[in-house]
This record gives structure tokens, sequence and C-alpha cells, in this order.
């Protein structure tokens, strides 16, 4: 079995923002930083080489695979900013029509900046993913 590549790490989450050279996605990635804080009361950490990562948890397939993730976090790719969204998107289908601009991928949400969606409903959005993954 593959082993992940994107693990917790202790690399400087501010750094790491600072270090983005577009100041509109720097800006906005550290607005982001801010509401997922709020959200989870969690301190972000590193994933990886590039993700932001809030909280953490175990999980367990059926097949047997298992290992450890964060609860929701972030990425601000050269294309877009990807937000993780655990549990998928089919919980949302109301809040996501009032959000904006935006696609999605499996756990994934791309965003090309903050002004494109309704921050409050993107803050809702992810309480009520965050609430989902906590749940056993």
């Amino acid at each position: 079995m593959a082993e992940l590549k994107t693990k917790l790490n202790d690399a400087s989450v501010i750094d790491f923002l600072n270090g983005i050279k577009d100041k509109g996605k720097r800006a906005d990635s550290f607005e982001i930083l801010k509401m997922m804080g709020q959200v989870t009361k969690q301190e972000p950490k590193m994933w990886g080489s590039s993700i932001v990562g809030f909280g953490e948890y175990h999980y367990k397939y059926k097949s047997g695979r298992e290992g450890d993730w964060f609860v929701t976090g972030f990425s601000p790719r050269k294309q877009n900013l990807t937000l993780y969204v655990m549990g998928g998107f089919t919980p949302h289908t109301d809040l996501l029509k009032k959000l904006g601009k935006y696609k999605t991928g499996v756990g994934c949400l791309y965003i090309n900046k903050l002004a494109d969606v309704d921050v409050k409903v993107l803050k809702e959005l992810l309480k009520q993913s965050v609430k989902a993954a906590k749940q056993p």
C-alpha cells in the first residue's frame, strides 16, 4: 500500500503564506486562514509543502487503508484557491446556490478570489463541513 505523501510537518504557515508572490492571493489566503481558525478553533499546521490544515483526525477505510488528515484546510495554488471540504458537497447544495463563483471537485472547492464568493456563506459552509467531520 502506498504511503500518503501529504503529511503534517513543522514548517511555518506564516512563512509559507508570506511567500505567495501574488498580493491578492496572499491577502485572500490570510483571510481564509483567519476564517478557518475561527471555525475550527484550531491552530493552522502545514501538511506537505503547500497545504494549510486545521485539526486532525484518523481515518480507516473498509479496505484497511488508514491515515491521518486535517479536518479542513486550503492551498493557494497557482490557478486558484483550493479549499478542502470533508464529506463532499451533497449536504451543502442550498449553501452552494448562494456562494457565488466557484468550481468543485470531490472534496475541493475552487475559487479564484474571495471577492467572487459570499464570505458569510463560505464561512457557514466551512462550519457545517467541520461539524460533520467531527461526528463519529
